[in-house]
């Protein structure tokens, strides 16, 4: 324990979920931060971004790691440049390309190692099933079997992974968020760009849409264009 608080790791991307998970983190525990490239577009503009949401929240326990085992599997669009990132009107009902296969598995694998570490006994993540692409390793079932393995294959088995918002639909993330003042100025989503968000991937298109529904404006940069929309 730190200041009479337990322990707590939260899977920070540096996406809107993510973001609203580690402040919810933040008010309940003693938090530490763990961040994951694996070779994806907009690496380095996700990389800043936890570096700033961690500066705004004071998380000051923070761990960076790469993983090169996702770029070089590839099959995805977030991490093969020869497969383009598909407007959000292109996605059908099937998975779509920007799903990278199993990365959550990947993600939550170095978190539970830290935690053991740290002495941690949650670990948050900002998986999404309503409002999702439909990946998944974002469906509650893939948790509760995660945790199974983590209860069979750490020291102690008391490691939970936690999914707060697996059940919340974007807009109702926006609002609680809102809510804990998380800083979505800080926050990146866009699958493709780093310089402006697009708008018009997924990943953008569910985030515009849940700012409108809860009548507020989206504080990060979007292409001209999109503005103008």
């Amino acid at each position: 324990m730190r200041d009479g608080k337990h322990r707590a790791v939260v899977l920070l991307s540096g996406g809107m979920d993510s973001c609203v998970c580690a402040a919810l983190a933040r008010r309940d525990y003693a938090t530490a931060a763990v961040h994951i490239s694996y070779g994806q577009r907009t690496e380095q503009r996700e990389r800043l971004a936890f570096d700033r949401v961690c500066e705004r929240l004071g998380i000051s326990d923070r761990l960076v790691a790469r993983n090169e085992a996702l770029r070089a599997v590839g099959g995805s669009a977030l991490t093969d440049p020869r497969i383009a990132v598909p407007e959000a009107a292109e996605i059908g009902r099937e998975v779509p390309v920007t799903y990278v296969p199993f990365r959550n598995a990947h993600l939550l694998a170095v978190a539970v190692s830290w935690a053991e570490v740290l002495g941690a006994e949650k670990i948050y993540i900002g998986a999404v099933e309503q409002d999702s692409s439909g990946y998944p390793d974002c469906r509650p079932a893939y948790y509760r079997a995660y945790n199974e393995v983590i209860k069979a294959g750490t020291k102690e088995g008391r490691i939970e992974i936690v999914t707060p918002l697996i059940g919340m639909r974007k807009s109702e993330i926006v609002r609680l968020g809102l809510e804990l003042n998380a800083p979505f100025d800080l926050t990146w989503s866009c699958y493709s760009r780093e310089d402006s968000a697009c708008g018009v991937c997924d990943s953008c298109v569910l985030r515009l849409q849940a700012f409108h529904q809860v009548g507020a404006a989206d504080p990060i940069p979007y292409a001209e264009l999109v503005q103008r929309a």
